[in-house]
């Protein structure tokens, strides 16, 4: 069996791995059109400033590495530029121009997405950047090594937006966030990016919301930020992090089907619209879980998830389905940690689901126990029967690990009373007798039954929790 798989990142390099476990014979080919595989791309942020200092470390395999550890053929700088699903057969252009063909039987495709860039004028001058590999990486640590750094804007208050503020404010440069939406992170309400928006602000960063940018223009060494609506930024730096779309480009060449979305159209099995043809990662899209609707998700888990059982459906034949993702996320923004899992408040209402939500504020341990800090946890759920639809966590410890135990439940069908059951570990360093996913579960069930109005609830001492 001759497996092709297009894209060296996450679920392609995953994927790979994993066919190579189920059938030492199989001939395996990775075609990669950059010149890295297996890179962490989640760290890029960090390596700019500094929190990595080693630039070899965000590479978990090298071609090389990756190659002889599994005898797979990995071709770097080979871009697959055309496929032809009736002869099974693609077309790939090397790094000279030169193309030749390849043959498959199965073929799995992993492009990922590409950043979004608007025709801005003044978009392509020196100084003004996107980061997405680590080429872009590159570019951006040489362009502080060789000018003076002294500010910076970020467009665009996503995660990575946010950790490249963070970072870039670490490396000494005043930073500013321009941000389309009258919030920063996109996937929460507003009452938890709120805490987020102080913290920034604590920390000396600039936040302009609700400003769109309407062009860039270079003078000498900076670089002045037009607003749409009035005003500008001169800075010596810009990041562009508007967001990312899926690299469908080859997929409509080969004429699979896209989905509504916009993402490539697969099925519960990651085939999409050609017999042997698969597909992974940042460029599919697929049903949420809770709405049935599909949806677009630029998340490393379930990408690397998504190869592991692609893998399993080339080897073996379509014998696993894949369940879909709720999108579950986490970003450091300085000293606190905001994360989510489902469905918040504004994608309900947007959807028309009817809904509750609940706060709570607690503290993420004992509060008796010395450095118990704050940690607000956001609910929703279904009015009638409990059924958890979403959960948002903000605080500056402890927030993962909660999220990560309601996002198992939510992908298990649970309740807010399912919260209660959950048994915890205790001990004063690390929760209270009661923790905050079970505090914030019996404030859930009291406002269903009508035992507590519909408001946010604050435990006000220790003695709330026992």
């Amino acid at each position: 069996m001759k497996h092709i798989i297009v894209g060296g990142v996450a679920g392609g390099a995953t994927a790979a791995a994993r066919i190579r476990r189920a059938d030492e014979q199989a001939e395996i080919i990775l075609f990669e059109k950059g010149k890295y595989i297996s890179y962490a791309n989640c760290g890029l942020p960090y390596y700019i400033g500094g929190a990595i200092t080693e630039r070899e470390k965000l590479f978990v395999q090298t071609p090389a590495s990756f190659g002889g550890r599994f005898n797979i053929d990995v071709r770097v700088e080979n871009e697959v530029v055309g496929i032809d699903t009736i002869a099974k057969r693609v077309e790939v252009r090397r790094a000279d121009g030169s193309t030749y063909a390849e043959s498959f039987d199965k073929l799995l495709l992993s492009p990922g997405a590409t950043p979004v860039r608007p025709p801005l004028e003044g978009i392509d001058s020196e100084g003004v950047f996107t980061l997405r590999n680590v080429d872009d990486t590159d570019r951006v640590k040489s362009y502080i090594a060789s000018h003076k750094i002294k500010s910076a804007v970020i467009v665009g208050a996503g995660f990575i937006g946010l950790e490249m503020a963070e970072n870039l404010h670490h490396a000494g440069a005043e930073v500013s966030v321009v941000e389309m939406g009258n919030q920063v992170m996109a996937p929460v309400d507003f009452s938890i990016a709120s805490h987020v928006h102080q913290h920034l602000l604590q920390k000396g960063v600039r936040l302009f919301l609700g400003q769109s940018v309407e062009r860039f223009e270079r003078s000498g060494n900076n670089i002045e930020v037009f607003f749409a609506h009035g005003g500008s930024i001169v800075t010596d730096l810009v990041i562009l992090s508007i967001g990312v779309r899926p690299e469908i480009t080859l997929a409509k060449v080969a004429g699979l089907r896209i989905g509504d979305a916009g993402g490539i159209w697969v099925d519960d099995y990651l085939q999409t619209s050609a017999a042997d043809v698969y597909a992974v990662g940042d460029a599919i899209e697929f049903p949420h879980p809770l709405t049935g609707k599909s949806w677009l998700n630029y998340l490393a888990n379930p990408a690397n998830r998504q190869g592991r059982i692609v893998a399993d459906n080339m080897v073996f034949g379509n014998t696993t389905k894949y369940e879909g993702a709720i999108g579950t996320s986490i970003a450091k923004v300085f000293d606190i940690t905001v994360a989510s899992t489902g469905l918040a408040a504004k994608r309900l209402k947007q959807s028309g689901i009817p809904y509750i939500s609940s706060t709570t504020h607690s503290a993420s341990h004992a509060g008796y126990y010395p450095d118990a800090l704050p940690l607000t946890l956001k609910l929703t759920f279904d009015p009638a029967n409990g059924k958890l639809y979403g959960a948002q966590c903000v605080g500056y410890d402890g927030v993962d690990k909660r999220i990560d135990q309601i996002a198992l439940l939510i992908k298990r069908g649970g309740t807010v009373y399912d919260l209660q059951r959950i048994e915890h570990t205790y001990a004063p360093p690390f929760s209270s007798a009661k923790d905050p996913i079970a505090i914030a579960g019996y404030v859930a069930g009291n406002i269903i039954s009508g035992a507590m109005p519909v408001v946010t609830w604050r435990q006000i001492s220790e003695a709330n929790c026992t």
